[in-house]
């Protein structure tokens, strides 16, 4: 009796758990992510770091209300953490990097057609980060280093 249960464990009987596991994760690429990979986290990055930098500014703005300041450094994590996972490779991260690049257009527009110079100069800057992340981000070479696939129509 000792041989049949030693078989079984040898063999694998007694439960089909590898089965259930589903199929095995992909191994990460190895070596550095591509380059559209590592300006697109950059463009992420940038966006997530001028986002905190207003919110510290809306926080120690004097105002009595720091309620508002914090929202927008809560905000600011998203970018922040989709350049982290885009960094990375991480599969996740491209769909948070995409909400903010097209949240970052209508917002760019409306600063360009805003007044002063300083308002259309970061109105500028912001659409061409939008539009550059935008592009990257959907980029093939992109997501092939996040394991995207892409099928036809």
């Amino acid at each position: 009796m000792s041989q049949k249960t030693t078989k079984r464990k040898e063999s694998g009987a007694g439960g089909a758990a590898g089965a259930a596991d589903g199929p095995a994760p992909q191994a990460a690429p190895a070596g550095p992510p591509p380059a559209r990979l590592t300006a697109a986290a950059v463009v992420a990055g940038l966006e997530g770091l001028a986002i905190a930098a207003w919110g510290v500014t809306m926080f120690f703005g004097g105002s009595s209300d720091v309620l508002p300041g914090v929202l927008v450094l809560a905000l600011a994590a998203l970018p922040l953490l989709a350049a982290y996972g885009l960094r990375r490779a991480r599969r996740w991260s491209r769909g948070p990097a995409l909400i903010v690049q097209l949240v970052a257009l209508p917002i760019a527009w409306n600063l360009v057609r805003g007044d002063g110079a300083g308002v259309v100069a970061a109105g500028a800057v912001l659409g061409v980060l939008a539009l550059a992340g935008l592009v990257l981000l959907v980029h093939p070479a992109t997501t092939d280093a996040l394991g995207i696939s892409r099928t036809a129509a």
